[in-house]
């Protein structure tokens, strides 16, 4: 019972999730202090409101706190743009480069009398009724 614990630990497709679930959270504070310190400023510096969480509506007693929840849009937002832009979009230009996308070979050619499409091993054209000579 042991032994396929430690297999199934050790798989490497849980061990890689291991490693960015890490990874993600220490990204998460990253970019957290980003808009802390960096993305609020300027927005103070814009609209003159240093945070958004102090923007509170109050019904009935209750508080509705739309400005956190405008922070954490804000940071989804970032988080979504900076894996897009740094992790994304690098990786798919480099396996582009590495793998290039291979040409399929033609399943098909032109009749030479009438310009329909006809399988490459045809004799006869299935439109007009013509042989075909391959080459």
């Amino acid at each position: 019972m042991l032994k396929g614990f430690r297999d199934f630990v050790l798989r490497g497709n849980v061990m890689d999730l291991a490693v960015a679930v890490v990874i993600g959270a220490a990204f998460t504070r990253i970019v957290g202090a980003l808009v802390k310190d960096i993305i609020n400023p300027l927005i103070a510096a814009i609209f003159h409101q240093p945070n958004f969480a102090s923007l509170v509506v109050t019904i009935h007693g209750g508080k509705i706190l739309y400005g956190s929840f405008l922070n954490e849009v804000i940071n989804f937002i970032l988080i979504a743009a900076v894996v897009y832009f740094v992790f994304v979009v690098p990786v798919n230009k480099l396996m582009a480069r590495l793998f290039p996308a291979k040409a399929e070979p033609a399943k098909t050619m032109p009749c030479p009398e009438c310009m329909s499409d006809i399988p490459i091993g045809a004799r006869r054209c299935a439109h007009c009724a013509q042989p075909v000579v391959t080459a």
